[in-house]
């Protein structure tokens, strides 16, 4: 349970050896796919396929920040993860405003690739999602480590429904709807770490003056 992992142990469980090398296959997977899904987004016309790219580079970049700070304190890796909570609810914006965009100047996109690169990106989030699962339970930087993976994975269902939606009724309305959603989940999660993050860099300070 996240509440019951004291300080020593979620500092000693962040800056294992396995967590550090998931945290790279992860990095790598979102690498790539966020380069298979931006061009294949930008190609297709695809709203939400262009969103959960940008969600994979977010990612990518949110590993390579967490494996920087493993060996760091607990409030420097709440700190940490509190920027990647603003940065999600960043993303999420932009992904809003791109989708209201779209919904006035947008065109239907083309839904079999889309569908195919949405099944892709799912059959790679689920196994960085089922890596991760075991480290759902610690710090802020961990938590949103593991928040990050289970989103990809939601996303990619959508997205994969998103293209069933426009084969089926030939409008873009299923991608716009998507993408609105994802930029919800975005903003909620971002939020979650922000608020886990802030617990913690106070738990950390009060350590520090009892100290």
């Amino acid at each position: 349970m996240a509440g019951c992992c004291s300080h020593s142990t979620c500092d000693a469980s962040a800056a294992s050896p396995r967590f550090r090398q998931a945290l790279w296959i992860a990095l790598i997977v979102n690498a790539a796919m966020f380069l298979v899904e931006f061009v294949a987004g930008l190609a297709v016309g695809s709203v939400a396929l262009w969103a959960d790219a940008l969600d994979f580079a977010g990612d990518a970049a949110n590993y390579a920040l967490s494996l920087t700070v493993l060996s760091w304190g607990l409030i420097w890796r709440a700190r940490a993860a509190l920027l990647k909570g603003v940065a999600m609810v960043l993303f999420g914006a932009v992904v809003m405003a791109r989708a209201l965009w779209a919904f006035q100047h947008g065109v239907t996109p083309e839904p079999i690739t889309m569908g195919v690169v949405g099944i892709l990106a799912l059959l790679a989030n689920a196994g960085v999602a089922m890596m991760l699962y075991r480290f759902r339970a610690g710090d802020a930087n961990m938590r949103s480590v593991w928040l990050c993976s289970r989103n990809d994975a939601i996303g990619n269902l959508a997205v994969i429904l998103a293209a069933a939606g426009v084969f089926g009724t030939g409008s873009a309305l299923p991608d716009l709807v998507v993408a609105l959603v994802m930029s919800g989940l975005a903003l909620w999660s971002g939020l979650v770490i922000v608020a886990h993050a802030r617990r913690d860099i106070g738990d950390a300070r009060q350590v520090h003056q009892k100290g």
